[in-house]
């Protein structure tokens, strides 16, 4: 998963009501490897304010602590903190591509696709998905993506049994390297594993993501994922040796950020959340949505087809970055329609996406050169959005007609937030968040129609859904405190 700032300065943090001294058992250090930044950020928890923010270039392929020491470096001039101040410390990493899975099932429209939710939802990226058997190039392929990790789900409990234990026997014969989460077929789910660690794979067992027809059971999942990532992918990234600064890299970045949408969201304790939301992550690599909403058909002759979805639902769409996507973004948009957002030229246009794919760390200098940027986030919300939300269509049935709904119902959408390094600089951030509105033009998307717009000014969300495995008050109230209505 790229980094999903991008390489423009920061302003100063503003620590006029910030404390001047903190006990160290109030302080939270949060940390961000990401594929670009490291990003650290000091919390006070007992005023609940920011302390200071700071970035530097992540240095994975070198050292890892060396850009982590250089952000912390700078915190410290802002604060006068040095890492052993801080008390609490907790990281999270998206660095060399973020958590990278693939998702094999049975049936497409159920059990691979319960597995790419469930991959999803863990803060992973979903190379690709695989059903049936999978035949031989499908294994070598498999191989070549160098997935981090492999989800390998199939048949209901008490359904179909040989698909299973076949990909598992395939698996655990090819040249694979990357442990694999069982999550299939109870009745032979043991079988499965016992097979991929006989043939000298790293195999973990949890529940089935499917157990019944229709029926998800994604959280088992979700934290077999994550167990797996702290104990495994952290090291194999060259992370584990910032783990005795840091303490443990809890969790992908992507999984701290949808964490942080479900606090918002649903509120703790007697400190109410925002309700149902949507967050849109831009980056330079990905475009993330996440939706904490029910998304049931809210109107009459609406008919729900499909697997159910889930309250808490993460898209990413790897062609839309702005950086390392650039050249993708402007393919999958179309060129015309991406000139419209930004007003240039083809030639122009394709020299300055061009430009910004070969020079992932560009910066805008100019106001022309920010208004591309801007039209390119605004390109990759209206499209994300486009994707993430349910659709409708007639259907005529022979007691009359109605209308099937794909996908969640997001019309009603109270809040709209928008985070990343384009919010945190541009001057039209409401009109990039605009893009994710209901257009009557297409009647049939599901976009949100009247929601207040926000914006994460200081990019925090991702530190507070860290905040929010020890201090998920604290966390929350923060938010709430510096989220920016635009």
């Amino acid at each position: 998963m790229a980094d999903r700032e991008l390489a423009e300065s920061e302003p100063p943090p503003d620590l006029s009501d910030g404390p001047t001294e903190v006990a160290p058992e109030e302080a939270a250090l949060l940390i961000d490897f990401g594929s670009t930044y490291t990003k650290v950020l000091a919390v006070d928890m007992a005023r609940e304010c920011i302390l200071g923010r700071a970035k530097a270039p992540t240095t994975i392929e070198m050292d890892i602590t060396m850009g982590l020491e250089q952000a912390l470096g700078r915190l410290e001039e802002q604060t006068g903190w040095d890492l052993t101040a801080f008390q609490h410390r907790q990281a999270c990493s998206s660095a060399k591509g973020g958590l990278r899975m693939i998702a094999i099932g049975l049936v497409p429209e159920l059990s691979v696709e319960a597995a790419r939710r469930a991959v999803l939802g863990a803060g992973a990226r979903v190379l690709r998905a695989y059903s049936h058997k999978l035949t031989l190039p499908e294994l070598e392929a498999i191989v070549r993506q160098v997935p981090d990790m492999i989800l390998l789900a199939g048949g209901t409990d008490g359904g179909n049994e040989t698909v299973i234990l076949q990909n598992a026997m395939s698996l655990g014969s090819s040249k694979l390297n990357a442990p694999v989460i069982v999550a299939g077929n109870r009745d032979v789910a043991d079988y499965a594993r016992d097979i991929l660690e006989d043939k000298g794979k790293e195999a973990r067992l949890t529940e089935n993501v499917m157990p019944h027809l229709g029926q998800l059971n994604v959280e088992p999942v979700r934290e077999t994922i994550r167990q797996v990532f702290m104990e495994k992918i952290v090291k194999a990234k060259g992370i584990k040796k910032a783990e005795a600064l840091v303490g443990t890299v809890a969790m992908p970045t992507p999984a701290a950020v949808l964490r942080a949408a479900e606090l918002l969201a649903q509120g703790v304790d007697d400190e109410a959340g925002l309700g149902e939301l949507i967050i849109v992550d831009i980056g330079g690599a990905t475009t993330d949505v996440h939706s904490i909403a029910r998304g049931d058909p809210c109107r009459e002759a609406v008919v729900a087809r499909g697997l159910p979805e889930p309250y808490a639902k993460r898209t990413v769409e790897g062609d839309l970055g702005l950086r390392i996507s650039a050249v993708s973004l402007m393919e999958a948009v179309g060129k015309a329609k991406l000139r419209a957002h930004i007003g240039l030229d083809q030639l122009a246009l394709e020299s300055a996406i061009h430009h910004r794919a070969k020079e992932t760390s560009f910066a805008p200098q100019t106001t022309r050169s920010q208004a591309i940027d801007d039209g390119m986030a605004k390109a990759a919300v209206e499209l994300s959005v486009e994707r993430h939300v349910g659709t409708l269509r007639e259907h005529y049935l022979p007691t009359g007609f109605c209308y099937i709904q794909e996908g969640k119902d997001l019309t009603g959408i109270r809040h709209l937030i928008g985070t990343g390094g384009i919010f945190c600089h541009s001057a039209h951030s409401q009109e990039i968040l605009q893009l994710a509105l209901f257009n009557g033009k297409n009647p049939f998307l599901l976009r949100p129609q009247q929601p207040q717009l926000w914006i994460d000014p200081l990019y925090i969300l991702w530190g507070m859904g860290l905040l929010a495995e020890i201090a998920p008050r604290t966390a929350l109230r923060i938010m709430k405190n510096n989220l920016k209505e635009v």
